[in-house]
C-alpha cells in the first residue's frame, strides 16, 4: 500500500534525523531543508540545541550539497508512481460550500455551457475574421498567410492596447515575466518592467474594472476570445515584421470588430448549424443532466444571449423535439451582463416561428419564448431567489458575477479547459518537477542564512535551477504562457475571479451526473501561509507534519 510506504518513509526520516542512520546523542535533532535559523526544528525530533554547522568554506559547500541530496532523496522517496493521478477530471471542485439538497432551481446560459462546441470552431472564427479585416477594413493582403495556432494563448490572458502587449496576470496585479508577447513575439523581461515605470505591477486603475474592461487593458474572459487574440497577435506580428506604422488602439477595435462581426452576421452559428455532429459536443450528457434534474423535480430555466432559432435547432440536436417543455423559463438575446444591471429592457414574447409579439408581459410561462427583459422583473415574476437557485455559465464576468455578487444565487462555472490541467497535473512528470521545485525553495529559504562566498555559489545554483524547473513546470500546460489557473506560485488574476464568481467549477455540466441531486460540496481548507505546516507544503521546509498522499487518494 502506498500509505503504509509513505508512512515508512517518514518514520525513517524522523528517527533518523534525516541523515540515513540510527539517531544517537551526538546527531542533529534538524531535518535536511531545516537550515541554522532560530526554531528550525523537526516534529519528533528532541528539543536540544540546534546543530553546529561546518565553519566556513568548502566544508560549508559540501554541507549544504549535502542537505540538498538528502532533500532529493526524501521527495524521491515521497512520491511512488501510486501517487499520480489523484484528482478526478469529472470531478466538481468547490470554492464554497454548498448542498444541492438546497438548490429547487437550476439557470443555464446555452452556449459552451448546455452546448459545448469543438475545438474546430476556432480556425474558422479567426480565418474568417483574418478576411474580414482584410476585405472589408483594407487590411495588407499579406496578412492571409498566418493561420489559427491553437496552442499560442489561453484565456484569461490580459492586452494593454497602447503597448500591444498580450500577458498574463497574477493575482496581485503582477506581470509574469516571460509571458509578455507583442504580435508573436515575446518581449524581454527588462523591457516589460521599463514599459511599466520599473515594475512588474499593473496599478488597479489600469487593469479591469467590474466586467474586466479597464481604460487599456481588457482581460479575455470567454472561450470565443481565443481565436480573437490569436488573431490580434497575427496582426501585430505582421506590421511589426514589415514595419508599418500603426495606431495600436484602431487596430486593436478593426480586429475587436471584425471578430464581432462573425457573431453579429450569425456566420458562427450558420457553420454549427450545417454541421452539429462535428461542432456540438456531449449532446447525450446534457440530456442527461436536464431530464434527471426535472425528474426530481427541480426548476430549470435558460438565460442565454444567442438567438432563438440556433438555440432551438442546437437544443432539439441535444434533447429532442419536445427541449422546452423540461425549461419552466426560456429567454433568449437576454444580452447579458445588462440583463442583470438594467432594469429598463422589458420582455417580448415570441411565437413558434421566433417572431415578436406584442403582449404585454405579466407571468413567464413555461413553454414559451421571451425575449430581452431584465433579472428584476424575472425575479418579481418567478420569485426565485438566493440560494435556492443555482446558474451555471461559462462566461465568470457575463454570466456569473453579478448573480453571486448583487443577488445572492449560487453560481457554477464551467471550464472546459479545466480537464486536460487535471490530466497535466496527474502526471508524473508534472508531480516530480512539481514537488522538487517546493523542496528546493523550502531549501533556499533555510540556507539563505549562509552568505560566504562558497555558500552564495550553491544558493545561486540552487536558483537556476529552480528558474528551470518553474519554466518546465509552465510549459507543460502552454509554452507561452503556461497554466490558466497559476503564474509561477500565484494564482493567475483569471484564479482569483473563479474564486470570487463562482460556488463550483467544473469542466462540463456532464460533471453532475457523478454526484447525487442531494450531495454537499465541501471546499478543501486550503491553507493559508501562516497554516501552512499542517498541510503538504510543509514539505518545502523538509519536516514532516502532514497527511501522506497516498493517505489522500481517496479524497477525490
Amino acid at each position: 500500500m502506498a500509505g503504509a510506504g509513505l508512512r515508512a518513509v517518514a518514520r525513517r526520516w524522523l528517527l533518523c534525523g534525516g541523515h540515513g542512520g540510527p539517531r544517537t546523542a551526538s546527531s542533529s535533532p534538524s531535518c535536511p531543508g531545516c537550515g541554522p535559523g532560530p526554531g528550525a526544528h523537526c516534529p519528533g525530533a528532541p528539543r536540544s540545541a540546534p546543530a553546529q554547522a561546518p565553519a566556513g568554506g568548502a566544508d560549508l559547500s559540501a554541507h549544504l550539497w549535502a542537505r540538498y541530496q538528502d532533500m532529493r532523496g526524501l521527495v524521491h522517496d515521497l512520491l511512488p508512481p501510486e501517487v499520480c493521478s489523484l484528482l478526478n477530471p469529472a470531478a466538481i471542485y468547490a470554492n464554497n460550500e454548498i448542498s444541492l439538497r438546497d438548490v429547487e432551481v437550476y439557470g443555464f446560459d446555452y452556449d459552451y455551457t448546455l452546448a459545448q462546441y469543438a475545438d474546430a470552431l476556432h480556425p474558422e472564427i479567426f480565418s474568417t475574421a483574418r478576411d474580414i479585416l482584410v476585405e472589408h477594413y483594407k487590411y495588407p493582403e499579406g496578412i492571409r498567410k498566418y493561420d489559427y495556432n491553437p496552442s499560442f494563448a489561453i484565456r484569461g490572458l490580459h492586452y494593454d492596447i497602447q503597448k500591444s502587449l498580450l500577458m498574463k496576470i497574477d493575482a496581485f496585479h503582477y506581470v509574469q515575466l516571460g509571458t509578455a508577447y507583442r504580435g508573436l513575439q515575446p518581449v524581454p523581461d527588462e523591457e516589460v518592467i521599463a514599459l511599466y515605470g520599473g515594475t512588474q505591477h499593473i496599478p488597479l486603475y489600469q487593469m479591469s474594472g467590474f466586467y474586466g474592461k479597464g481604460p487599456s487593458i481588457k482581460q479575455f474572459m470567454d472561450i470565443f476570445s481565443l481565436p480573437e487574440m490569436a488573431l490580434l497577435s497575427c496582426v501585430v506580428d505582421y506590421f511589426l515584421g514589415h514595419s508599418l506604422e500603426f495606431d495600436q488602439a484602431h487596430l486593436y477595435k478593426d480586429v475587436t470588430d471584425a471578430i464581432r462581426d462573425v457573431h453579429v452576421k450569425g456566420l458562427m452559428y450558420q457553420w454549427i448549424e450545417q454541421d452539429m455532429e462535428k461542432y456540438i459536443l456531449r449532446g447525450d450528457e446534457t440530456f442527461a443532466v436536464l431530464s434527471r434534474l426535472v425528474a426530481h423535480g427541480k426548476q430549470l430555466f435558460l438565460i442565454t444571449n444567442s438567438p432563438f432559432s440556433f438555440v432551438d435547432k442546437g437544443m432539439r440536436h441535444m434533447v429532442g423535439p419536445d427541449w422546452r417543455q423540461l425549461f419552466d423559463v426560456v429567454i433568449v438575446q437576454a444580452d447579458k451582463p445588462s440583463f442583470f444591471t438594467d432594469r429598463r429592457k422589458p420582455f417580448r414574447k415570441l411565437d413558434e416561428k421566433g417572431s415578436l409579439q406584442w403582449d404585454r408581459i405579466t407571468r413567464l410561462e413555461k413553454g414559451k419564448i421571451y425575449r430581452q427583459g431584465n433579472l428584476f422583473d424575472f425575479l418579481r415574476l418567478t420569485e426565485w431567489r438566493g440560494p435556492r437557485v443555482l446558474y451555471f455559465g461559462d462566461h465568470l464576468y457575463s454570466d456569473l458575477a453579478d448573480l453571486m455578487l448583487r443577488h445572492g444565487w449560487r453560481t457554477g462555472a464551467i471550464i472546459p479547459e479545466l480537464e486536460r490541467e487535471i490530466r497535466i497535473i496527474n502526471t508524473e512528470q508534472y508531480m516530480h518537477s512539481l514537488t522538487w521545485q517546493q523542496a528546493l525553495t523550502g531549501l533556499l529559504e533555510r540556507m539563505q542564512t549562509y552568505q560566504d562566498a562558497e555558500s552564495r555559489q550553491v544558493l545561486a545554483a540552487w536558483m537556476k535551477e529552480r528558474q528551470e524547473l518553474r519554466c518546465i513546470t509552465k510549459a507543460l500546460f502552454n509554452a507561452q504562457f503556461g497554466s490558466i489557473f497559476r503564474t509561477f506560485h500565484n494564482p493567475t488574476y483569471f484564479s482569483r475571479r473563479l474564486v470570487r464568481f463562482s460556488d463550483l467549477y467544473m469542466a462540463s455540466l456532464s460533471c453532475l451526473l457523478n454526484y447525487r441531486v442531494d450531495f454537499t460540496f465541501y471546499p478543501r481548507r486550503t491553507p493559508l501561509q501562516h497554516e501552512a505546516p499542517l498541510w503538504m507544503d510543509q514539505l518545502c521546509t523538509g519536516c514532516m507534519k502532514t497527511p501522506f498522499l497516498g493517505d489522500m487518494a481517496h479524497i477525490r
